[in-house]
């Protein structure tokens, strides 16, 4: 080994050791921002030439990598917007690049990824993290699935819930089979209109017949009554509603006016029956569809990523999911900046999937990821790198010295 080599090795080491430092620094400063993901510092010789009886000069160098599968603490926070990953996985979110004509956020096209779930809901109601990226999802179609074929900017719809009309009513109740031909039984529905407000419509079960046979009228309130026949079987079962004999299991309905009256299934001791050993009605429940119109109160995450939008009405309609995007190779990841990450080839192929599905984490609400940067673990490194800093620099120090000793034997 030359003394110029010598040289050469203790200056690579010290710009070794000095980016070291600098990734030492860079995770200590970032030990308080959620979600970041340390760096660590692998060193690897450099040979100029070598044999089995000679060793030649070498120098080293330094290389960055990732721990993004490397998971931080999850703690519980405040803010139900806030989601954490317990396990494999990232965020997919989009970067904000400008804005439009109109004011609007623009966002890139690059896709993006993160473990930073601190989300809250931006001026123009989308979910963004501390960072300004904003989170993707699957939206959810007019009838409520989800639609997991693309992801997009998820935003918070504030508008009213609109007012339904009651369509359907839901009567569980018991005649009683003592009752005589033309003893009469009624009770109050409550019932919206298109518009939203309530009213009242009255069911009457009046016995018809020895034969188990009743009439089921609808008194809509404004002096029309719409009527059906009911008859029981022996075990008191619904065995048929009008003309129509009903098949076991099949649902028990009938259509008087605009409603669906729905009185259980055929044959089955369920909704509607008729008992022998009771000389009174019972009603167990009538529930109806409709609703009035709601105004936005809130919007919350639940623990399988359904984005929830609550109403005043009572009402909740789910608008999107997020999802858990997971990778081959976390650690391939690019970083960029606010603790996010570009796909590369060293990561391979991002899989969507729900979470806790595919190998995919699980979500935690309202909760935050905390750093993987252990403090005292970087102090420790710190003491290391400044020590093998300086003894490279004593190693540049005696080969100068050796140089000089050498130019002055010219002497």
């Amino acid at each position: 080994m030359s003394l110029l080599g010598s040289l050469y090795s203790a200056t690579s080491g010290m710009g070794a050791q000095t980016q070291s430092i600098t990734n030492i620094s860079n995770n200590v400063a970032n030990s308080s921002s959620t979600g970041y993901k340390r760096v660590e510092t692998t060193f690897s010789e450099q040979l100029s030439q070598a044999s089995t009886k000679l060793n030649g000069s070498s120098t080293v160098s330094a290389s960055t990598s990732q721990t993004v599968s490397l998971g931080g603490d999850i703690s519980q926070v405040d803010n139900a917007l806030s989601l954490a990953i317990s396990g494999d996985g990232l965020f997919a979110v989009s970067s904000p690049s400008g804005t439009d004509a109109n004011g609007k956020t623009t966002y890139s096209a690059t896709q993006y990824y993160t473990r930073a779930g601190d989300f809250s809901l931006d001026a123009e109601n989308h979910l963004v993290n501390s960072s300004g990226y904003a989170l993707e999802g699957w939206s959810a179609k007019d009838d409520g699935t989800i639609d997991q074929t693309e992801l997009d900017i998820i935003t918070v719809d504030k508008g009213a819930y609109a007012a339904t009309a009651t369509s359907t009513i839901d009567l569980s109740a018991s005649v009683p089979g003592t009752a005589s031909v033309g003893d009469a039984y009624s009770s109050q529905v409550q019932v919206y209109d298109a518009d939203g407000n309530t009213e009242a419509v009255t069911l009457t079960w009046t016995k018809t017949s020895t034969a188990n046979q009743w009439t089921l009228a609808l008194d809509d309130g404004s002096g029309t009554t719409s009527e059906a026949t009911v008859t029981f079987d022996g075990n008191g079962t619904i065995s048929k509603i009008n003309t129509t004999t009903g098949t076991k299991g099949n649902d028990a309905t009938a259509t008087l006016g605009t409603y669906t009256i729905d009185l259980g299934s055929y044959l089955e001791s369920s909704g509607v029956t008729q008992s022998s050993a009771s000389d009174t009605y019972s009603v167990s429940s009538i529930t109806t569809d409709g609703n009035a119109a709601g105004a936005y109160s809130g919007v919350s995450i639940g623990d399988d990523g359904s984005v929830i939008v609550s109403y005043d009405n009572g009402k909740t309609k789910t608008i999107a999911q997020v999802p858990i995007v997971t990778f081959p190779n976390a650690d391939g990841l690019q970083a960029e900046d606010g603790q996010a990450y570009t796909q590369t080839l060293a990561s391979g192929t991002p899989t969507v999937s729900e979470a806790g599905e595919l190998g995919a984490g699980t979500l935690v609400t309202s909760a935050v990821e905390a750093s993987n940067v252990d403090i005292t673990d970087e102090f420790s490194k710190m003491i290391i790198a400044q020590r093998a800093y300086t003894a490279n620099t004593r190693v540049l120090s005696t080969v100068s010295d050796m140089l000089s000793d050498t130019i002055d034997i010219l002497r």
